[in-house]
């Protein structure tokens, strides 16, 4: 099981983010309850939505498409989050496995 999945019009990413981070940026893959998450850390509160927009800017930066190309599909409240990017799902992988790698 990989913290990404392929689908036809892009690609879904299960994260685990820490708002208000010291360390802020990708830190790698963790194993959680449910399967291995990609490690963000952001410094931006949990406050208003403020650290979910922070998530899709990091995201969409990290993947090189527009914030508006990026969705969250689960976990608007927690910090366990999945978010769906549309795009060339083979381009968008090799992304993420270089975050996974790279952190």
């Amino acid at each position: 099981m990989s913290f990404y999945q392929a689908r036809p019009d892009g690609i879904s990413v299960r994260l685990r983010v820490q708002p208000r981070a010291r360390a802020v940026g990708f830190q790698g893959v963790v194993e959680s309850g449910d399967g291995p998450r990609l490690r963000l850390g952001v410094a931006a509160a949990p406050d208003e939505g403020a650290a979910n927009r922070a998530v899709i800017a990091a995201l969409a930066a990290a993947l090189d498409l527009a914030p508006s190309a990026i969705s969250l599909v689960h976990g608007a409240r927690g910090r366990a989050k999945t978010l769906r990017a549309e795009g060339d799902p083979d381009r968008l992988a090799a992304a993420l496995r270089r975050l996974g790698d790279d952190a």
